[in-house]
């Protein structure tokens, strides 16, 4: 009865809505673990009584089980009650997770309890104590590593996806007399993850964790601050956010793994990638042009002639002065107001399956890819979309403003064909680059003139 009350402890309870309902599993605990204890007391006292006999493999089967029973209450029942008694006020939550080298070292604590039990050997009970001691002094050790301690993660203002990003992980030692040794942080713990996953089950959508990869710090003095570079790396555009970090270690025997929550909360917008669009450029003839206008003037007002020099082009030979001349002139041209852009983004899909899906974030890729290269050039940039709608602008100005609207915006169903905004206060000031994930959500007449339409199945130029 004993094995079975303490084996049912042992699985997960949910808590009690109230406090006598808590109060209640609380004693049931209590008696479990006492009862348990004793039967192992007891069982301890006949393996005695079986050994001074002779009859040693009842004495083993005995004194073994005998250390099941205090092994369940010890670990099932005790943790749990200390947690919710009055300790708890100074002490904060660990949890211990047992390692490889810690199996090890039980199994080697069995093999002595058993041989001590069955043969009264003074020496073999001197070593049990000492390798019991060794896990009570792990116990302390790493306690007091875990003591004190406060982590800040600080990150970039703007990252990209990805792309490895570089931040530092500050870690402070507060303790007083004593450093930290061999401590490692990383995410949530599957703990922490569940507890946090139960809290919030009504509350808005977890984000994905900051911290991808464990770090580890080997030594920190009392007092001192350490500080850890660690490579960041966001798979995904879109937010990315944490509250909690699981701090760990083995110190001093590495038996038992203790690790502790630390809050420090970070949050950071991963911003679409960024690749190279000389390609995509290429097939886009309209845009081409915008792109080489970027590098040399060309308006319609003749602004001088000059002698020609390599790699000027033959259109612009005046003819007729190099006749007089007598040696090559070319004209020169005013050069043309600043190129004007205007990004459209269409949210709209036709469906919500993974083909599309995919589709979707190509067209986000490339709206942020052009819009990058005309930042670099210096053009003036409009982006109209769902959750943003700019005028036109430098595109210094409101790069990352589009770029982070990228970084956030979500397909929507819709399969309706029209113009893709209908504000009034809000039309194109600039050549229309329209990036949607599908064709059919645009008719011939509801494209302007002159305008580029960017689909992740083809790049054309609108010929209406």
């Amino acid at each position: 009865m004993a094995v079975a009350a303490l084996f049912k402890n042992f699985r997960m309870h949910p808590r009690g809505t109230g406090a006598e309902g808590s109060a209640t599993a609380n004693w049931k605990r209590f008696l479990a673990a006492a009862i348990g204890l004793a039967a192992a007391f007891f069982l301890a006292l006949d393996a005695t009584a079986f050994s001074q006999q002779g009859r040693f493999r009842v004495a083993a089967a005995l004194a073994g089980l005998s250390l099941v029973l205090a092994g369940l209450a010890a670990v099932a029942v005790i943790p749990d009650l200390v947690r919710k008694s009055v300790l708890s006020r100074w002490a904060f939550r660990t949890q211990y997770e047992l390692t490889r080298e810690g199996l090890v070292y039980f199994a080697i604590i069995l093999l002595i309890s058993v041989a001590s039990l069955n043969t009264g050997n003074n020496l073999l009970f001197m070593i049990l104590t000492i390798l019991l001691a060794g896990i009570l002094m792990s116990g302390v050790c790493s306690k007091t590593v875990l003591a004190g301690l406060e982590l800040e993660m600080r990150l970039p203002e703007h990252v990209f996806a990805g792309q490895p990003t570089p931040a530092h992980l500050r870690l402070t030692n507060t303790k007083r007399y004593f450093p930290t040794y061999s401590v490692t942080v990383s995410s949530k713990t599957r703990k922490q993850r569940e507890g946090k996953r139960t809290r919030q089950e009504t509350a808005s959508p977890s984000l994905s964790n900051v911290l991808s990869q464990p770090v580890y710090a080997p030594y920190i003095p009392r007092r001192s601050v350490v500080v850890q570079q660690v490579m960041l790396n966001f798979p995904r555009r879109g937010r990315y956010g944490q509250d909690i970090f699981g701090v760990s270690s083995k110190f001093p025997f590495g038996i038992l793994r203790r690790s502790r929550a630390l809050p420090s909360r970070c949050e950071i917008l991963a911003l679409p990638s960024i690749q190279p669009v000389q390609e995509i450029a290429s097939k886009l003839p309209r845009l081409t042009a915008e792109i080489e206008g970027m590098r040399k003037g060309r308006g319609d007002d003749l602004y001088a002639l000059r002698d020609y020099r390599e790699g000027d082009s033959a259109r612009h030979v005046n003819w007729k002065a190099t006749a007089k001349s007598q040696s090559l002139k070319v004209r020169e041209f005013t050069e043309q107001e600043e190129n004007r852009l205007t990004f459209i983004f269409d949210a709209r899909v036709p469906s919500l399956d993974d083909q599309t899906l995919e589709k979707f974030e190509q067209v986000v890729s490339l709206c942020a890819c052009l819009a990058w290269k005309f930042f670099e050039m210096g053009s003036f940039l409009q982006f109209l979309s769902d959750g943003l709608k700019t005028s036109l602008a430098p595109a210094g100005e409101i790069i990352y403003p589009l770029l982070e609207a990228l970084a956030t915006i979500e397909p929507r169903a819709g399969s309706h064909a029209g113009y893709v905004f209908q504000d009034a206060d809000r039309l194109p000031e600039g050549l229309p680059v329209i990036f949607t994930a599908a064709a059919g959500n645009m008719n011939r007449a509801a494209i302007s003139e002159g305008a580029c339409v960017i689909t992740p199945d083809f790049w054309r130029e609108s010929t209406v």
